[in-house]
């Protein structure tokens, strides 16, 4: 059985993760996990999988899980060390699925320790890809990306000749503003822009995915993913999220990874690749009928093109426009500062960043916590 380690194993991503396991008793192992403050899910998790070790980055919360778990022989450990030693434990494979820059030492930790990661925290590799892609290689481990978009992408390119990748198609619902003009975003409130169409996920990413910083950072991660420049990555507005990404082959072909709107399948494909396993739902194309694209807006959605510029920037310029966002949608979420502030504060914090080529992994941490006293500063 494959032994793997969950991290955020209580979000949307790690509970959907633990859907897989249940369906497949006889093929994996849960032997860690790992979340930010929920105590109480956390506790049903580990004594339904009879975990040997648990995590939790608040500490507060932990004490009161190792209570909870007083009577078994589960580990628990606390805080950002905790997490990052979880991630070390003996396993065949990590799935990083925490929310924001907090899951960059973790999954550093997974690759130090010779694991294999199936990675749905895109921050791991906008702020910090060269380091990772470096660990990658020195380590001879796999990534594999568990983004729906990223793994359209990666699926796509199997069985592609080296060299032969011309252009990626990344795709985008467009979120629940889509056609709006920036003066009917003016006023719009929280509820609105967790309003998603499509998808069902955590409030930070709905969120950006209404603001389209979401397809900023994907382009940023799909830089480092595939050594392809930003300026070979196009973005396409589509409405069903059916067609999940394609990529387009230097004799011109186009090939894409289709699919109904559920994560199930890239979490599911991250830990079995190379082999496919169960369906979990057929796509029916007559019952979705028509598939459209447009292009994104990027002077009404302006997040998007500063993460573009952020990459072409290079450096530690990505770090800051995701830290600034990270404080800038927390704020939103507050009723602190309106919608459309998010990408001022953004362009704002990007611009004041100290910038450097070569940096560690202590420098990133600076520059999130630069950028963040920027935004708070600035409100």
């Amino acid at each position: 059985m494959k032994k793997i380690i969950i991290l955020g194993s209580t979000g949307s991503i790690g509970t959907q993760a633990l859907d897989i396991v249940r369906a497949n008793p006889d093929k994996y192992s849960v032997v860690g996990l790992a979340a930010g403050s929920n105590a109480e899910l956390l506790e049903k998790q580990a004594r339904e999988f009879s975990v040997s070790a648990v995590a939790l980055f608040d500490e507060k919360a932990a004490a009161d899980l190792k209570l909870r778990l007083a009577d078994t022989t589960t580990t628990v450990l606390s805080g950002a060390d905790g997490v990052c030693y979880l991630a070390s434990l003996d396993c065949d494979m990590v799935l990083n699925s925490i929310v924001g820059i907090a899951g960059l030492r973790p999954t550093l930790a997974a690759i130090d320790a010779g694991h294999a990661i199936a990675l749905a925290n895109k921050e791991t590799l906008v702020t910090g890809g060269e380091i990772v892609n470096r660990k990658l290689k020195e380590k001879g481990v796999k990534l594999l990306p568990v983004d729906s978009e990223h793994s359209a992408i990666f699926q796509s390119l199997q069985g592609a000749p080296q060299g032969s990748l011309k252009k990626i198609l990344l795709t985008a619902s467009g979120g629940p503003f889509f056609g709006k003009t920036r003066e009917q975003l003016q006023d719009v409130t929280v509820k609105d822009a967790l309003n998603h169409p499509n998808w069902s996920m955590g409030a930070k990413i709905t969120i950006d995915s209404a603001s389209l910083m979401n397809k900023g950072l994907e382009v940023i991660e799909a830089v480092h993913l595939f050594g392809v420049p930003a300026s070979q990555i196009e973005v396409l507005v589509h409405r069903q999220s059916i067609l999940h990404s394609a990529v387009e082959l230097s004799d011109g072909a186009v090939i894409a990874q289709l699919g109904t709107p559920d994560m199930k399948l890239p979490i599911q494909y991250a830990l079995t690749y190379p082999e496919r396993d169960m369906c979990f739902e057929t796509l029916d194309l007559f019952k979705v009928g028509t598939l459209t694209f447009e292009r994104a807006d990027y002077s009404t959605f302006k997040s998007l093109p500063l993460c573009i510029e952020a990459i072409n920037r290079g450096g530690l310029y990505p770090t800051a426009i995701n830290g600034a966002n990270e404080e800038s949608v927390k704020l939103f979420l507050e009723g602190k500062i309106k919608f459309l502030q998010i990408a001022e504060l953004n362009e704002k914090a990007m611009n004041l960043c100290e910038n450097k080529t070569e940096f560690t992994v202590e420098d990133i941490f600076a520059a999130d916590q630069a950028a963040r006293q920027i935004v708070r500063e600035a409100v």
